[in-house]
């Protein structure tokens, strides 16, 4: 079998090009897969022996990341020996991969959004402007590229939702909360008309200047109230969404309402988040199951 692996890595090497890290990767897994095999021939091993493989490295705590990295492996290891006749099937060409979640971005605790969101300093323009944008991104899970471009027609106070044109061109609506609201409106009264001065803007939000707030005008104003609340973690205007997302969820929102709310056209884009709804029901047997 010695002879089949180095065969096998040089292939690698050689035809496919590959760097010596990911070489060295493979051969790492397929030997590990050979020492589990023992005695029994590569040309006898069948699908039922790798699944059962997967799952000893599975019980021993391995990852689906890395249980997927294996399968990967055994699946170009026996294609390799179909190609060179050792082999006339593939056993691992019909097993799938175990499902892997995107891994969730970083999003903030509610602690570090209450410290954030009380940042701006209320008797300032700027300030009353910032804390508006901020309210609004964390209340409804707004793109940055959707916040900066909301239209004064795109948002009802009075009804208490807004309207954003997502990726794609598609239009959905988002309900506002009461304390978004009450920004919005102490933003309109005192900010936005004083940045206007003589100009008109059919931009909600505007700069001093009275032009329309960019991604990365906003981005620097964030990070430096990132700084001034003491958030150590890396934070960006996506980060705020999705604290939206998951606190929704933490508090028990169907996953289906994030899903239309973040204007997500699959709901395994939403998924990423279900490791929350996971951890939730995990409390709850922990707290009420009487052999927890």
């Amino acid at each position: 079998m010695n002879l089949i692996l180095k065969e096998y890595t040089d292939f690698l090497k050689i035809e496919k090009r590959h760097s010596p890290n990911t070489v060295e990767a493979y051969a790492r897994d397929i030997s590990r897969f050979i020492e589990y095999i023992g005695d029994l021939p590569l040309a006898t091993v069948d699908s039922a022996n790798i699944r059962e493989f997967l799952l000893k490295c599975r019980e021993e705590g391995q990852d689906s990341r890395s249980t997927a990295r294996y399968l990967s492996a055994l699946k170009s290891f026996f294609k390799f020996l179909c190609d060179e006749g050792h082999r006339e099937d593939n056993p691992a060409e019909m097993l799938e991969s175990p499902r892997q979640w995107r891994k969730l971005p970083g999003f903030l605790s509610l602690v570090d959004v209450e410290a954030l969101l009380a940042c701006p300093d209320p008797k300032t323009l700027f300030g009353v402007r910032d804390k508006a944008m901020l309210e609004v991104l964390y209340a409804t899970g707004l793109r940055v590229s959707e916040l900066v471009s909301l239209k004064l027609d795109d948002v009802d106070l009075e009804v208490g939702f807004l309207r954003s044109l997502g990726k794609g061109s598609k239009e959905r609506v988002v309900p506002i909360g009461a304390v978004a609201r009450e920004a919005v409106q102490d933003y309109l009264l005192m900010a936005r008309r004083v940045f206007l001065k003589e100009k008109t803007a059919h931009e909600l939000f505007i700069t001093r200047r009275g032009s329309k707030m960019t991604r990365q005008g906003f981005w620097k104003t964030l990070k430096g109230y990132a700084v001034k609340a003491n958030i150590s973690a890396s934070i960006s205007p996506h980060t705020l969404r999705h604290a939206f997302a998951t606190h929704l969820l933490e508090r028990g929102a169907d996953l289906r309402s994030v899903q239309e709310m973040l204007g997500h056209a699959d709901i395994s884009t939403t998924q990423i988040y279900t490791h929350i709804l996971e951890e939730r029901m995990r409390d709850v047997h922990d707290r009420f199951h009487p052999r927890a």
